[in-house]
């Protein structure tokens, strides 16, 4: 599992990387995890259905983050909204 970061002209920036299946990996990525909502980030799992339509699945804890989830993207929420 990869966690991304969306910087302005930067496009997505890698700051962490792991297995969840590896407890070690596991305490790490959920402390970055942590660490990125702490800082006013939202974080969004991208997904697609059968059919290839891409969507963003929107979390809020590493739990709700799918198993099978190759990249978490975090991003500014952006000005104004909560």
């Amino acid at each position: 599992m990869r966690f991304l970061r969306m910087k302005p002209g930067h496009g997505e920036v890698l700051i962490a990387e792991g297995d969840p299946e590896v407890a070690e990996d596991e305490e790490r990525l959920v402390e970055e995890f942590r660490r990125q909502l702490d800082a006013g980030l939202w974080a969004a799992v991208p997904v697609s259905d059968p059919e290839g339509r891409r969507e963003s699945l929107m979390v809020r804890s590493f739990e709700d983050i799918p198993r099978d989830a190759d990249r978490v993207i975090f991003f500014p929420r952006a000005a104004g909204g909560r």
